[in-house]
């Protein structure tokens, strides 16, 4: 296609793109189900504008680096302290739960499809990856807890990697048998080997750079974005220069180790790589869709829609219950993450380029059975999963309860900056335009409108919210809202800020909690004085200890000892308070503990997190 032809085309495709997203933030869905759509519309089953001839020999290397790019952006995001969140399950997932999927999806492709065993471990390989590309936009619209997420998302990157390395190596030294002498095992683990050397390497270099080299005294923050970009890019091709699909695992590594390096504007490079990444996002799930012809879905016939169900019915559930065995998983979340699997750019960018090189071979049938299985999955799985995820997480009820903060000021700011820290699902409701702009950039959940009105917390989530906060500076205002709140909504606390002493009886009379904004700042004062250790400790955002009180609600733990539960808590806390029938008490060993007791645990973040959850299942 001449130039003048390509570029009219790529800018409908990027246009159509930044059409899909902003669809998706409006519905509340994925957007890669606007892409997909899109690209076929657009392809020779559609309007035609956009086939193989399109981008001639250049898509190979324009999808290689756009995965490089989506990978990288995956992988920076990907933050070692959330991981602690659900190890041993996480682990289990990118190893016994890919294996199983592995395993599972190439029986069942073998058998329904009367596919041979190479064919067969070959799509069940691309299969096994789900992908930030795709759960990252559900996990946006479906704000679960921390530990789904954590969980969701490790697997989607990790298994990007591996998925992409283990179907390269199928397919050249089992297909083609392209690689005589040279085993599976260590056709991967070179691979494996020479992307995290390249990914170390690099991820060095940009780190010393940014961090110690000034490069740029005018503009430090667009240097470093600029040199983080290239960074992934280089990182990519050198690895993939060495050895064929090495360049996934090198801008993984390299993601993963920039974004827990606590790099210099961190949060512009973040933002830019976010925006970068949804460009090439749309240009190839839109132009890898537009290659796709529907023949090669309709001659799978009820075999692959059988394939299909198999895989989200039976292997994505098996492999998630495997993974999560014994683990603090309730049974609800664990078959949200059985619903959660969707395929998404690996699979289709790595499919389409195996079947370019196969039907260049003269194995043209093989390429058709391949790309067909690969996207009626993807199709399905991103229909299915992408489209109907909220619902499914509101009736199965893994959404965690929200906390409304109404008021986005600077006191409504740091509530949520440290309710958010806990796991909290913030929503914050403003009124000024202005501030709505700027509490967003600055990552928060933000409904703009009158938190006085009854329609405004209705769409923030009043129907599904434990706590409600009146923080802003009108004293009138905010009784408004506490009374609203009580009577409209089921609330279980609600919270009012006063800002003038004088109206405090009013808030009390109406059975409101109060937090007078004077005699708050006298007590944090006073603690300053006679208790700054606990004080520091309980205000830093950054520590390392934690101090929370909880409801005992756990059945199993009904008539317990305070010694008893405590041996059943990790080692790093201890229980500090109980509020029990006689009144709040620091607990003797033998105290006996009833469901509804309020007790206040102190120690480590994590292990406090852990027996929170414990006490208090949710």
């Amino acid at each position: 296609m001449a130039s003048s032809a390509i570029i009219p085309l790529v800018a409908a495709i990027i246009g159509i793109g930044v059409g899909a997203q902003l669809l998706a933030a409006r519905f509340r869905v994925p957007s890669i189900i606007f892409l997909l759509t899109a690209g076929v519309a657009l392809g020779p089953e559609g309007l035609g504008l956009v086939t193989r001839e399109s981008f001639g020999p250049a898509l190979p290397a324009i999808v290689g680096l756009s995965v490089a790019i989506i990978v990288f952006e995956g992988a920076f995001h990907l933050r070692i302290d959330r991981v602690k969140a659900a190890p041993a399950a996480t682990l289990r997932l990118v190893t016994v739960g890919a294996a199983i999927a592995l395993g599972g999806t190439a029986v069942v492709v073998h058998f329904a499809l009367d596919q041979p065993w190479d064919m067969s471990f070959l799509i069940g390989a691309l299969l096994v990856a789900t992908g930030p590309t795709v759960v990252t936009p559900i996990l946006e619209v479906v704000p679960v807890r921390d530990r789904v997420a954590t969980a969701l998302e490790t697997e989607g990157i990790i298994n990007d990697v591996s998925a992409a390395i283990i179907a390269v190596v199928v397919f050249k030294v089992i297909v083609l048998r392209n690689e005589a002498e040279v085993s599976f095992v260590e056709a991967f683990a070179t691979r494996l080997g020479i992307g995290l050397l390249v990914g170390v390497v690099v991820a060095a270099v940009i780190y010393y750079l940014i961090r110690y080299v000034d490069l740029s005294p005018g503009n430090a923050p667009q240097s470093a974005r600029l040199l983080t970009l290239a960074g992934a890019l280089v990182a990519f091709a050198a690895a993939d220069t060495i050895r064929t699909e090495a360049g996934v695992a090198a801008v993984a590594t390299a993601g993963l180790l920039l974004g827990n390096a606590d790099l210099p504007y961190e949060d512009e490079i973040a933002a830019f790589k976010g925006d970068i990444t949804l460009l090439v996002l749309s240009i190839v799930f839109i132009a890898l869709a537009a290659l796709l012809e529907f023949e090669d879905l309709l001659q799978l016939g009820v075999p692959g829609l059988a394939v299909v169900a198999v895989i989200m019915l039976i292997i994505r559930p098996v492999l998630v219950f495997v993974s999560t065995w014994g683990d603090r998983f309730k049974t609800s979340e664990k078959l949200f993450m059985s619903f959660v699997g969707p395929r998404g750019i690996i699979p289709a960018s790595v499919a389409t380029l195996f079947a370019v090189e196969m039907q260049a071979q003269g194995l043209d049938e093989q390429a058709q059975v391949l790309v067909g299985t690969v996207f009626l999955v993807i199709f399905a799985t991103v229909a299915f999963e992408g489209g109907f995820a909220r619902k499914i997480a509101e009736y199965l009820d893994v959404i965690p309860m929200r906390v409304i903060i109404v008021g986005g000021g600077r006191v409504g700011r740091s509530l949520a900056e440290r309710l958010e820290d806990r796991g909290e699902n913030v929503v914050i409701i403003e009124t000024e335009e202005a501030m709505v702009e700027r509490t967003r950039n600055d990552g928060y959940s933000v409904v703009w409108g009158d938190g006085t009105d009854t329609e405004v917390l209705s769409e923030a989530g009043g129907a599904n919210a434990k706590t409600i906060i009146a923080a802003t500076g009108n004293d009138d205002a905010n009784l408004l809202i506490a009374q609203l709140s009580n009577s409209k909504f089921d609330v279980e606390t609600v919270i009012a800020r006063v800002n003038n002493p004088d109206n405090v009886d009013a808030f009390e009379d109406l059975g409101v909690r109060t937090i007078d904004a004077s005699m708050a700042t006298a007590w944090a004062i006073d603690n300053q004085i006679e208790r700054p250790a606990m004080a520091h400790w309980m205000t830093d955002l950054d520590r390392v200890g934690d101090v929370q009180e909880v409801e005992l609600t756990a059945e199993r733990f009904a008539d317990y000892t305070v010694r008893e539960l405590r041996l059943e808590l990790p080692e790093d806390c201890l229980i500090a308070l109980v509020d029990h029938d006689d009144g709040i008490e620091v607990p003797e060993p033998d105290m006996a503990l009833e469901l509804g007791d309020r007790i206040t645990i102190l120690g480590q973040r994590e292990s406090v997190r852990e027996a929170m959850d414990m006490v208090a299942p949710v």
